[in-house]
């Protein structure tokens, strides 16, 4: 089974200086028909404009994910993190007990663009953690970089939780497929531009909920940047 959800039926908050597109229902976007999909809980597409920013404010129990699109995303926290993060990095927080961040957008004139993932955990009640690695372009380059597992696995960020999230970028003969076990759930969404998967094309900010398929093949590509996740059922 795989359904496509178009970028445009995705819910969405303009508060001026934050413009968030949210997959899942979050904040004041609900829809009980897409409150996350297996343990993926949110995925939601933010722009800050210069200068501002999320103020301190806290988190517990969930796996929490950065991906910046372009800016920068400077991160402070409880656990005693100052940190930039750009393009090509992923951060993973573990909230575990009880953590507090903050977010902002410190460049002059330049719009910060990202992902915020939350994945909910297989265990509760850990103490926070902090983790923070580049992944270069080239490792993503017509291929499935796998960028957060729950062992690290290829240097990946850690998570706890059952779930692995890869990266790639595709552009005109540049193909990849990655095997499924169908028992699972996956997810797909791209970033940018367009692709692809199994036959079914997508475009920027679309999605497709995969459940009961043996792989995805990933073809087609027109500067395409998507993620996939392999998601517990």
């Amino acid at each position: 089974m795989m359904i496509k959800r178009s970028s445009s039926e995705r819910g969405y908050a303009d508060h001026g200086w934050l413009k968030s597109f949210h997959s899942f229902s979050f904040a004041g976007y609900y829809d009980p028909a897409h409150m996350g999909f297996g343990n993926l809980r949110v995925i939601n597409e933010d722009r800050i404009a210069a200068g501002r920013g999320f103020g301190t404010h806290s988190h517990q129990n969930m796996e929490i994910i950065s991906y910046v699109l372009s800016g920068e995303l400077a991160h402070k926290d409880s656990m005693g993190n100052v940190k930039g993060i750009p393009p090509g990095d992923v951060q993973r927080m573990s909230a575990g007990t009880g953590v507090q961040h903050s977010e902002f957008n410190h460049a002059e004139g330049q719009t910060t663009h990202f992902l915020q993932i939350w994945i909910e955990p297989d265990v509760t009640g850990i103490a926070p953690s902090y983790e923070q690695k580049t992944f270069p372009e080239a490792e993503k380059r017509g291929a499935l970089r796998l960028v957060a597992s729950p062992d690290g696995a290829q240097g990946s960020v850690t998570i706890h939780a059952d779930a692995k999230m890869y990266a790639g970028l595709f552009n005109g003969a540049e193909a990849a497929t990655l095997p499924l076990n169908p028992v699972r759930k996956s997810y797909v969404h791209l970033v940018r531009g367009e692709l692809n998967v199994n036959g079914r094309k997508l475009t920027g900010g679309d999605a497709l909920l995969v459940e009961g398929e043996h792989h995805i093949a990933l073809t087609g590509g027109q500067d395409a940047e998507v993620l996939v996740f392999d998601l517990a059922a």
